[in-house]
């Protein structure tokens, strides 16, 4: 078992904050705040973490680095087209929240050549590594992306959601097989929608040589107070439910990797 988590950084460069348009509170707004606590008893059950320290406003862990705007590639406009989350603002180095513009100076092509090689390389690299290392070791492995996010609307809104970009980064029932075991334990939870999981399962899941990821997003108001930046006291719940959902994926694979030995 390998947990990642790549929104929950809170470290937030000098240079990032000179160029910045918006107060810092705007820009820790794309945070998974405190996500990086809800695997602790993950952790204590023998699972490798992969955190990200360094704020997503720096560079975004969860795209990949087709997400680049191209007037930040060297030399500007190279490379494809700009990708969908690209163009949203909200690609490898997020520019808005909303309709607000984030810097009043966009960082230059070499910096966001320096960022990808310092901090998004090295970390898919680490993931890589953990997955493999523990193939190599069980025959298998499994990778949870994870992730908080803001409540959802609606006459009952799943406050999990598990995906696995819609059967693609994980083998067939197991993202269905954790879903199922997040309503067991009384929590209203959805697959795919509105979050199917996006470069970090994309990137690592490889179902058919048994290496299997999810992501998983959990409803900050499950673990943080109203204002969604103190951890509250269901973060103890919050983070033995992110374990027991492990547990269950775990679960979900042991037996098809039995069947398919028969």
């Amino acid at each position: 078992m390998v947990c990642a988590v790549p929104h929950a950084g809170r470290y937030y460069p000098p240079a990032l904050l000179a160029a910045s348009a918006v107060p810092n509170a705007l820009l820790e707004q794309l945070e998974d705040r405190h996500a990086d606590r809800l695997i602790a008893a993950t952790i204590e059950l023998g699972a490798v973490a992969i955190v990200a320290r360094v704020a997503r406003a720096w560079i975004d862990l969860n795209r990949g680095e087709d997400d680049l705007d191209p007037a930040l590639r060297d030399p500007p406009g190279s490379g494809p087209p700009p990708s969908a989350r690209a163009r949203s603002g909200l690609g490898l180095l997020p520019q808005r929240i909303g309709r607000r513009e984030l810097w009043r100076i966009l960082p230059s092509a070499a910096s966001a050549a320096a960022r990808i090689a310092s901090v998004h390389r090295p970390y898919h690299a680490a993931i890589a590594e953990a997955l493999d290392a523990a193939s190599r070791r069980f025959g298998y492995a499994i990778l949870i992306d994870c992730h908080s996010m803001p409540t959802l609307t609606g006459l009952r809104p799943a406050r999990i959601v598990i995906g696995d970009g819609h059967g693609a980064s994980a083998g067939k029932g197991v993202a269905a097989a954790v879903a199922r075991a997040a309503r067991e334990l009384g929590y209203a939870t959805a697959l795919n929608a509105p979050y199917a999981g996006a470069h970090g399962i994309a990137r690592h899941g490889r179902p058919g040589q048994n290496i299997h990821a999810l992501q998983i997003e959990v409803d900050r108001a499950l673990y943080l107070e109203r204002d969604m930046r103190t951890v509250s006291s269901g973060l103890e719940q919050a983070h033995q439910l992110v374990a027991s959902l492990a547990s269950a994926a775990m679960a979900a694979v042991e037996p098809s990797l039995a069947i398919a030995a028969e």
